[in-house]
């Protein structure tokens, strides 16, 4: 069977989400708030993200310092190994930053398409939403609208994700996998999904659906 995967970021190939990572780091008081505000819909990414960034103190080499820590899934490399020897597509769909994405790639030698917010920094840090859907708002980059784009006729779409930016997607994909705020989100509004803790998980279901082929 040909598939692509779409591979949410934050949470899911990170061990931890970099953008909690960095306001833990340099945001002062009152961007839990705000970031709640962004879970019940309230304010869509860009306006939750743009708040937050007025409660950061940091320079671009800031966040790279502190986004060089982070650790991704132990097996997220042997995966991406998986899927190239097996001709599958990867891509990543981010409601975070290119600037978290190229850094954690940089640092483990990755080489992937993704789409995400852009990080810009001129006096302070704020975002730009290239791949927002206009008609809807609420995630900076419309994840469901680049699965459809991306996805080729004849493939199987694989979603892989973690969070409330994952919800959406996970509705119109043809295999879900998933874990915390996502694979809660599918047992309450009955989308099937594999419940998965890294991507040994992923793998192994994969792998003995081939055999079965």
């Amino acid at each position: 069977m040909k598939r692509t995967f779409f591979i949410d970021f934050d949470g899911t190939i990170t061990k931890m989400d970099t953008c909690v990572a960095v306001v833990n780091a340099f945001a002062a008081d009152g961007w839990e708030e705000i970031n709640e505000m962004w879970e019940r819909d309230e304010l869509t990414t860009e306006e939750c993200a743009n708040r937050i960034f007025q409660l950061i103190s940091a320079a671009p080499g800031d966040l790279k310092r502190l986004l060089r820590t982070i650790e991704i899934d132990d097996y997220f490399l042997e995966f991406l190994a998986f899927c190239r020897d097996q001709g599958y597509e990867v891509y990543v769909l981010s409601d975070g930053y290119d600037f978290h994405i190229e850094t954690v790639f940089d640092k483990y030698g990755i080489d992937l398409p993704y789409y995400a917010n852009k990080l810009i920094y001129k006096d302070g840090f704020h975002i730009s939403c290239t791949y927002n859907n206009p008609s809807c708002g609420n995630c900076g980059t419309c994840k469901t609208t680049l699965m459809e784009k991306l996805k080729k006729e004849g493939h199987q779409a694989v979603y892989i994700g973690d969070g409330y930016s994952d919800t959406c997607p996970a509705e119109h994909a043809d295999l879900v996998f998933a874990k915390d705020v996502l694979y809660e989100y599918c047992m309450e509004n009955g989308i099937a999904a594999v419940r998965y803790d890294d991507f040994q998980d992923v793998m192994s279901p994969i792998q003995k659906a081939r055999h079965r082929q």
